[in-house]
């Protein structure tokens, strides 16, 4: 009965998203506030009938309703609660209702906090962000519906793919379609704002808030992947420019892009054309990778492999829905005002130098995503494009930006003294090239690009806090007066301030890890011992363990340096029945940001050995703790900018009220 409801609710959302396309459209044209409204309720109820079908859904797969088949494909009985709720969002069919739950929630958050925006922009946003929910709603209603039932229901389920059992897997989805999803807001406002002819300060700053939010859950949705695959996978790695990992990383490029340029149009008037064009686009690359990964183009163990069909409706869904936008947008572009002037040297050129590294990186990795699937659909050939291509095109390009990134803050609108800020910035670019040039003489091996990866890193880090320095001229007063100009700036500014500064952090984790990287591969018996670096490693013992739902070996070894030991690592082979499959599960050993990563590879019967061996890799990775760090102290400096109303409303703080 509930799975009725379910499916019920979900063609109830549909209705009501259509719905609110047909009332927030005619509100527009006949200016009505009681259509409206109405309009408005249509969106809150039709979010409201998507939550009810997906926690019809997730009912299903907590009590293990194998007559759906999209929980017999994707459950077992013996799985635990966590993954079991997991298993809602872990299939095409139930990735694509969590997809549409974003959406209409984000549409119903429009309705409800787009209180300040007037009145025919939010009908038109409201109406935009109901289409889209409608063409989504249909997708998943008629193409891919998790309600399916089965004549014959089996008596257990295929379970979900073992390498997707992991806590951090089971809330990366959620995180990343809000971001995804969330990136939907600005592409409604867009067009909205083509529709009324009103490109302006004020519109921009509409945007920045919801392209800050879809910004924030994004890169937390991306690190929660990263660092799933860093531990889960075994490789010893955290990127690989995967095509599915591009897919998610190109919309978070192009948001970023999207936020700078928001503040030149907010601030100065200028870039109203390209701040709408970056608005479409990057709800387009959202798109484009949900259709990357469901097409079935893609081969990866996070790509849901789909029938080419309903690939082919989501590659129409992307060409309508994005390719009307643009029509719109080159429509209308010809009457945007083209803004105010500025000089060569001055933070809106500076802005725009970031926009046009982030694009030209964008495309660098669109073009290495892309082109070997268009070569081997035209030519049959298939290739492969990996790191070597991205790191002769997209490294430069990024190296450009963050040299950049500490200046920018410092130039003063319009017209700026360069001399004046390169003196100010003269101690940190010291300090970096200070720190580049100590590592290259210090730390051996020798690594002149890592190096210079550490000048880059502090060099944005040191620059962000002169900055912070700046305006609150720590160095030009006494403290009291430095410490009341730190707690009266804004949150946005603090928001800033730790953005630049993860992504230092990061950057010195990525260079670090990169460069001083040391791994070691041995086949051991009981007592063995593994060289890696300046630890060796010792093989205690072997043995079975029965998990929920899985058999596994596991291995106890002693990490010890200079004599003592370090640490216990207690790596594991688990072996899965429901789906005759085998992965691998890593022991991490954390010394400070550092990571001693063991992997514990299969029995193998040694030639003339009485007694079995296994196959034991360990990797020693730097600074890697970093590279998780950075992005979240990113994400925090974004919701810190989120909840400053200067940022949302335009205004300042409540006024106190009198006595």
């Amino acid at each position: 009965m509930i799975d009725e409801i379910g499916g019920f609710a979900l063609i109830l959302g549909l209705v009501l998203s259509l719905t609110q396309v047909v009332l927030s459209g005619a509100a527009r044209v006949r200016r009505s506030a009681v259509l409206a409204g109405a309009g408005e309720g249509a969106a809150l109820a039709a979010f409201l009938g998507v939550a009810i079908a997906f926690a019809a859904l997730m009912h299903a797969f907590v009590v293990s309703d194998f007559s759906v088949a999209n929980v017999a494909a994707n459950s077992h009985t013996e799985k635990p609660l966590l993954y079991r709720v997991a298993g809602t969002w872990g299939s095409h069919e139930g990735s694509m209702l969590l997809w549409c739950l974003a959406l209409t929630g984000f549409g119903a958050a429009v309705a409800m906090l787009g209180r300040g925006l007037p009145a025919g922009l939010k009908a038109v946003t409201v109406a935009t962000q109901g289409l889209l929910g409608t063409v989504f709603l249909a997708y998943t209603v008629f193409a891919s519906n998790p309600f399916v039932r089965l004549l014959d229901p089996p008596v257990e389920g295929r379970s979900l793919n073992p390498l997707l059992q992991d806590p951090a897997l089971a809330v990366h989805p959620p995180f990343l379609y809000s971001g995804y999803v969330g990136l939907s807001v600005v592409f409604s406002l867009a067009a909205a704002a083509l529709v009324e002819g009103r490109v302006d300060a004020a519109w921009a700053r509409w945007v920045r808030p919801w392209a800050l939010a879809g910004w924030s859950l994004l890169t937390i949705g991306i690190t929660l992947g990263a660092f799933w695959a860093y531990y889960e996978l075994g490789w010893g790695g955290w990127w690989f420019w995967d095509p599915v990992e591009n897919a998610s990383f190109m919309p978070w490029l192009i948001a970023t892009a999207l936020l700078h340029s928001a503040v030149v149009t907010e601030k100065r008037g200028a870039l109203s054309g390209w701040t709408v064009f970056l608005a479409m686009a990057a709800f387009t690359f959202s798109m484009l990778g949900a259709f990357l990964v469901r097409s079935g183009v893609l081969t990866s163990v996070h790509a849901f492999a789909v029938d080419p069909t309903r690939g082919v409706l989501l590659l129409i869904i992307l060409g309508v829905t994005a390719g009307s936008g643009f029509l719109l947008f080159a429509w209308r572009a010809p009457s945007l005002a083209p803004g105010g002037l500025f000089a060569p040297v001055s933070r809106e050129s500076a802005l725009v130098l970031n926009n046009i590294l982030l694009a030209a990186a964008t495309a660098t990795v669109l073009l290495g995503t892309l082109y070997p699937l268009i070569r081997e659909a035209l030519t049959g050939e298939s290739i492969s494009v990996g790191p070597p291509y991205f790191n002769l095109t997209f490294t430069p390009l990024m190296t450009a930006l963050i040299l950049l990134v500490p200046a920018g803050p410092l130039l003063s609108w319009k017209r700026a003294d360069a001399q004046g800020v390169a003196q100010r910035l003269g101690l940190a670019a010291l300090i970096a090239v200070g720190a580049g040039l100590a590592a290259y003489a210090m730390v051996s091996p020798r690594k002149a690009f890592a190096c210079a990866g550490i000048a880059l890193g502090v060099w944005l880090i040191g620059g962000t806090l002169s900055e912070l320095a700046e305006r609150s001229r720590a160095f030009a007063g006494d403290w009291a007066e430095t410490r009341r100009r730190l707690t009266g700036l804004p949150r946005g500014a603090w928001g800033m301030t730790l953005a630049h500064i993860g992504l230092g952090v990061f950057v010195l984790g990525a260079c670090v890890e990169t460069g001083w990287k040391v791994e070691a591969a041995e086949t051991l018996s009981l007592g063995g011992h593994l060289k890696l670096g300046a630890y060796e490693l010792t093989l205690e013992k072997v043995q079975g363990v029965d998990g929920p739902n899985y058999d596994a070996e596991r291995a106890t070894l002693h990490a010890v340096r200079n004599g003592r030991e370090i640490c216990t690592p207690r790596p594991e082979r688990r072996f899965y029945p429901a789906g005759g499959q085998t992965t691998s599960e890593v022991a991490i050993c954390t010394r400070g940001a550092n990571h001693l990563y063991v992997v514990l590879g299969e029995r193998r019967e040694a030639a003339g050995a009485k007694a079995p061996v296994w196959l034991v890799r360990a990797y020693w990775n730097p600074w890697a703790l970093f590279i998780f760090i950075g992005p979240v102290i990113m994400a925090l400096g974004g919701f810190i900018s989120l909840s400053d109303r200067r940022l949302r409303l335009g205004v300042g703080k409540r006024a106190a009220r009198p006595a």
